[in-house]
């Protein structure tokens, strides 16, 4: 969180660039219909994992998702609280 008393040194443009890297990271992993562009087994490749590896799809989007932000925060200078 951006909490001014430990992010005193962040500039303005900073916050606004990690808060639009953030929001592009967020939005990049809504892309089930980019997956039902393709087809395996006769079905979409979205239905497909969301019938037998969507569990397991979505602890990798987790994980990367967690490394992506960690890496914008050390890029930023974002101190957790």
């Amino acid at each position: 969180m951006l909490n001014n008393s430990k992010n005193d040194g962040l500039s303005l443009l900073n916050k606004k660039k990690y808060w639009v890297a953030t929001i592009k990271l967020t939005i990049s992993i809504l892309f089930r219909e980019k997956l039902d562009e393709y087809y395996f087994g006769g079905a979409p490749l979205g239905f497909w994992f969301a019938q037998q590896g969507s569990i397991y799809i979505f602890l990798v989007i987790i994980f990367v998702y967690c490394f992506a932000m960690s890496h914008l925060e050390r890029k930023y200078n974002i101190k957790d609280d």
